[in-house]
């Protein structure tokens, strides 16, 4: 006959254990101490096993009969419901472990180590920090309980700051670590992809740049009579000449210039593309270079941390020099001598295309035609370089006409 409840609640210990059976192999194990416990005997293999279910009254009758359909109807399957009560009791304790904050780190450290796809060091310190923002909120949570809502109240708190684009980075990166569970086999899905259009939309906005032939020469003048200090003046007089990035800029090595053989060579480690980037040096930028050696060469930094020489200048220093000399956020930045070179080497028309893009180091997708490139563009960039310090030479000098266009390189 099936249990009752007042039959279970009624039930006493005896000296010895008791079983009251409850039918489809469940019954319910009264133990000398007064113990209540639900078991189900079944078979798997041909062989008997003994399956816990739980205690009463944690687990009521109601409740154990479920419990006990659910193991039948895996034994239906072929499968022992000992062994999988098991399994789940691992994928509940890594699951514990796996947090946001540990997904977060494990795959921080991936993209730092991702080969030629891997991120670049001022990336990687970006998008840390970001991520950093996200995990004060959901951190500790694991990552299989987190829910769109949990998320996206993370986010709106940097949104509410009013740093609208940190926040949808944010957001961008959190989707690339919840994706990254997913592939890793810990999460079912990403709970950000239905938070598209969520997020405030902030306003793009370009980098400041001077692009005008007789502005540059203004800014040219202006950098010579900078009354700063000495290596951040060279910082900013030799950056029009390689317009390489900023970062990579502050982050050069004695080791990777020749001097000598006018070349600078940028590892693959520092550029954003992950490629290994050749920048010629024209005459002046070496006689700029060799001014800033005999302050901070052989080794080490060419423009260290004005606090120790085993780290680089201040991603601000650039900027803030140019602050100094006048030049608001709109109107000039540290990587607005990019868009200076590429702008008016471009409207020279002396040179391909395709060359000031390599100068500039902008990948192109198709390896193929990448390599071509390479080969193809270096005597043209050897000539654009000098020619280009000689025409800011001019522009120095006070002209602010840009040469009459020609066709074909130089």
């Amino acid at each position: 006959m099936a249990l009752t409840d007042v039959a279970i609640r009624n039930a006493k210990p005896g000296t010895k254990a008791i079983k009251l059976a409850d039918g489809g192999g469940m019954f319910l194990l009264i133990t000398p101490a007064g113990g209540k416990l639900w078991r189900l005997k079944y078979r798997v293999d041909g062989r008997e096993k003994l399956l816990a279910i739980g205690a009463y009254p944690e687990i009521g009758l109601g409740e154990a009969r479920r419990r006990r359909e659910e193991a039948r109807e895996l034994i239906a399957l072929g499968k022992d419901p000992s062994r999988e009560k098991q399994r789940e009791k691992v994928r509940a304790r890594i699951q514990a472990a796996d947090t946001f904050k540990a997904i977060c780190d494990e795959y921080c450290e991936k993209r730092r180590r991702d080969g030629t796809k891997g991120w670049a060091p001022a990336t990687a310190t970006r998008s840390e920090y970001l991520l950093s923002l996200v995990c004060g909120s959901i951190g500790k949570l694991p990552i299989g309980e987190i829910e769109p809502a949990d998320v996206l109240t993370a986010i709106r708190r940097i949104e509410g700051k009013g740093k609208l684009e940190s926040a949808r980075r944010s957001l961008q990166l959190a989707g690339a670590v919840f994706r990254y569970a997913v592939a890793t086999a810990r999460l079912a899905s990403d709970p950000t992809r239905d938070l598209r259009g969520a997020l405030t939309a902030p306003t793009v906005t370009h980098y400041g740049a001077i692009t005008d032939a007789k502005k540059a020469g203004e800014l040219l003048r202006a950098i010579d009579d900078y009354e700063g200090s000495g290596i951040t003046k060279l910082a900013l007089q030799i950056a029009p000449h390689v317009f390489v990035r900023p970062g990579e800029l502050r982050h050069a090595e004695w080791s990777e210039i020749d001097l000598d053989g006018a070349l600078w060579i940028i590892p693959a480690g520092k550029m954003k593309s992950r490629k290994t980037h050749h920048v010629p040096l024209s005459r002046q930028a070496v006689a700029l270079f060799r001014e800033v050696y005999e302050a901070t060469g052989p080794n080490g930094y060419v423009f260290p941390s004005t606090r120790t020489r085993v780290r680089p200048m201040s991603e601000n220093t650039i900027n803030a020099g140019l602050r100094r000399l006048g030049y608001s956020t709109d109107e000039m930045t540290a990587h607005g001598f990019r868009a200076m070179a590429s702008t008016l080497l471009n409207e020279s028309g002396k040179w391909n295309p395709d060359a000031i893009e390599r100068a500039l180091a902008h990948g192109d997708t198709d390896k193929v035609r990448a390599a071509y490139h390479r080969g193809a563009h270096w005597k043209e960039r050897l000539d654009m370089a000098q020619w280009w310090s000689d025409y800011l030479d001019t522009l120095r000098k006070g002209a602010d006409v840009v040469p009459l266009r020609t066709n074909g390189a130089a």
